[in-house]
């Protein structure tokens, strides 16, 4: 069983599913499974990287040239890191998504090489100042995503998208199951954008006691912070901050960014903390689906689930709910005066 939409037509996937190019965690192993599980697999890379990552992960995506793949990169970034881009061309992905920032000076240079390229927007007006751009999928990313991300809610934010924009749009932030996926297509989404419920795939790049850390995490333990950012230097605009699983560095210093930014004691305690793998201080991006994610299953697998669930979910309520005949009540009525 398959999905149809126009983001599959355009990407000749099975199912509208792409796996969110997550710095640090969506390397080349991820992302070849997710497109073996017949979405479409993303490298993530993070402003720090170092050269030749692109060109290493992406040779692990593509299993050799056999598979599509995409790349993420972040706007702010490229100002001061220009070889991102070169090297993202080079690697030959079928998708690039430029995000966290105008993606206006880099749509050019990816269309010139045949480039599908999309942008996660958290605003209305992101979305149609990317689409004036020249995009050619928008992302709405509600602020129930993981990482950095908005204020405003993915099922909001969803509709406001889909009225102001006239290019398939994909939803993010908040979906982890194929309820999660047929209630985006529901509400016409071209497809979902995945990233939390990955994080316990074998293949992503996260060490075994984030991984526990993830899957025994309830969905009201996020916080959207800017603590990390500021704990490491990293210039991330301040209007995004990152929603991360809630630990002792968040309870200390939410909320104290100012006091944060002087304290090279806290500063170097995060630093080897991440070395170490402590959790309790060092940092895991995640979203508030977080509380659906209760198995470590391979990621082919969860995207093969993903699509089929939703395609056996979307057929069992189109035959619920579209009756032959009179409406038979209220809520009937209104469904068919909609539709």
């Amino acid at each position: 069983m398959r999905l149809r939409t126009s983001l599959t037509e355009r990407l000749r996937v099975p199912f509208p599913i792409i796996g969110a190019p997550m710095a640090g965690v969506a390397h080349g192993a991820l992302a070849r499974a997710v497109t073996e599980g017949g979405g479409l697999g993303m490298i993530g890379v993070g402003s720090t990287d170092r050269a030749g990552l692109i060109a290493r992960e992406a040779r692990v995506a593509s299993d050799g040239g056999r598979l599509l793949f995409g790349v993420g990169l972040m706007a702010w970034a490229l100002g001061d890191r220009p070889e991102l881009l070169e090297e993202t061309v080079t690697a030959k992905p079928a998708f690039v998504s430029v995000s966290f920032g105008s993606p206006a000076p880099y749509v050019e240079r990816l269309h010139e090489a045949g480039i599908t390229v999309a942008s996660q927007v958290q605003s209305t007006a992101r979305a149609i100042a990317a689409v004036d751009a020249g995009v050619d999928i928008i992302v709405a990313q509600g602020t129930e995503a993981g990482g950095h991300t908005g204020t405003v809610g993915t099922l909001p934010l969803l509709q406001l998208v889909l009225d102001a924009v006239d290019v398939p749009v994909v939803a993010a932030g908040g979906i982890a199951t194929p309820r999660g996926v047929a209630a985006a297509l529901a509400a016409g989404a071209a497809g979902v954008w995945v990233g939390t419920c990955l994080l316990a795939c074998p293949e992503a790049a996260c060490r075994a006691e984030a991984r526990d850390k993830v899957l025994a995490a309830d969905e009201t333990e996020t916080i959207l912070t800017r603590v990390f950012d500021v704990a490491q230097g990293i210039g991330w605009p301040e209007t995004f901050a990152g929603r991360a699983l809630r630990n002792r560095f968040t309870d200390t210093w939410h909320g104290r960014e100012a006091d944060l930014a002087g304290d090279t004691e806290a500063r170097h305690r995060l630093a080897d903390a991440r070395t170490a793998g402590d959790y309790d201080t060092a940092y895991i991006y995640a979203g508030q689906a977080v509380g659906l994610v209760r198995r470590s299953v391979p990621a082919a697998q969860l995207v093969r689930d993903l699509g089929e669930g939703a395609a056996s979910l979307l057929a069992e309520r189109l035959e619920a709910v579209l009756v032959d005949g009179p409406a038979r009540g209220p809520a009937t009525a209104r469904l068919s005066s909609n539709d």
